[in-house]
């Protein structure tokens, strides 16, 4: 599917079935409100499914969308760039924090490679869809050319509609990169027009000389934006190739109408991006964490999303949005399966 078709097919959430949702929540055995952000949720959930009550997501997939970055020569981060490379290993052998929060929750995972500088084995959870060898180095120039950001953009939509068509009901966005911080905090200051040292942050644990030259790198890249810039050219300029893929994965659970997790500030960065393509996308939007990075917190707050959880996380990998996904079903199981007060023979007030 690509771009412009798939921001063709996105609808708007049901509003009848959210009214139905609503109604039947003022319904159930439990104080009015009294499951705060639950109920919301679950009213946005019968509006993408269209029905109250909605289907309960219990076959989630986490993407992992992985890619290197030419801003890396800048000293940005002090981990090796090789380490992308041996972090996907990790995924793919079931090792990493990712793969044990998924089978946690039952939750398959898939890598897909739409940048990685290095070479990988091939492997039955790996989707081999390199776009090119990591981006160019942002602090220099455009990261990507924008046939390069809207091919990644629809590696993403086409991942998506592959786990939905597998019989995935709820999508987990996971993403590996080092140095990708440094693109989404570009991303979240170019879209929320929020200053960049507002949303840069220490990534995975940078000191103040290494924070103060990230900074500088990130506004002198949005500097060079133009202001009549579109979703893609900012993507393109300023992005990473897993930004693209993950703006893509969201317009594609957005497109065949399952929630999508958000984790941290590199989802939340691509989030915006779809957001921006499309103002429908943000009903298929779960925050799954309040992420430790700045970028992160003003990225949910531009697209209205409250947190479930607030845990300090900031490893990225869709950790967050793995241990988050439990909430989401509980959120649909109170609609379906919680009592009415009628039904129950309990008094109302």
């Amino acid at each position: 599917m690509d771009l412009t078709s798939t921001l063709a097919g996105i609808r708007p959430l049901d509003a009848d079935a959210m009214a139905a949702a609503r109604a039947r929540q003022a319904s159930l055995t439990k104080p009015p409100g009294s499951l705060g952000e639950l109920e919301e949720l679950g009213v946005r959930l019968a509006g993408l499914a269209g029905q109250c009550p909605p289907p309960v997501p219990e076959h989630p997939a986490v993407a992992v969308f992985a890619g290197d970055h030419g801003v890396y020569a800048q000293g940005v981060t002090p981990w090796p760039q090789e380490v992308t490379v041996q972090m996907v290993a990790n995924f793919l052998a079931g090792g990493a924090v990712i793969n044990v929060f998924a089978r946690q929750t039952g939750a398959d995972v898939v890598v897909v490679d739409v940048g990685v500088a290095g070479d990988l084995a091939p492997h039955p959870a790996l989707r081999p869809h390199k776009v090119r060898r990591g981006t160019r180095d942002l602090a220099v120039g455009a990261a990507l050319t924008r046939d390069e950001a809207v091919t990644a953009i629809e590696i993403g939509i086409a991942t998506a509609i592959e786990l939905v068509d597998a019989g995935a009901d709820c999508l987990l966005t996971g993403d590996m990169g080092i140095a990708n911080t440094t693109p989404a905090a570009a991303l979240v200051a170019a879209f929320t027009r929020t200053a960049p040292a507002q949303v840069t942050g220490r990534g995975t644990g940078i000191d103040d000389e290494t924070l103060a030259r990230k900074t500088a790198v990130v506004e002198a890249a949005v500097g060079r934006l133009r202001p009549a810039a579109d979703p893609v050219d900012i993507l393109a300029e300023v992005g990473g190739l897993e930004h693209a893929a993950l703006a893509g994965f969201v317009l594609g659970g957005a497109l065949r109408r399952v929630p999508v997790i958000l984790d941290g500030v590199i989802a939340g960065s691509g989030a915006l991006a779809a957001a921006a393509l499309h103002a429908d996308v943000a009903g298929v939007l779960v925050a799954g964490h309040r992420s430790a990075e700045p970028g992160g917190r003003v990225a949910l707050e531009h697209l209205g999303l409250s947190p479930l959880l607030d845990l300090g996380l900031r490893l990225g990998e869709g950790s967050g949005a793995a241990l988050a996904q439990p909430l989401v079903a509980a959120a649909a199981r109170v609609l379906r399966d919680v009592a009415t007060f009628d039904s129950a023979g309990v008094a109302n007030k």
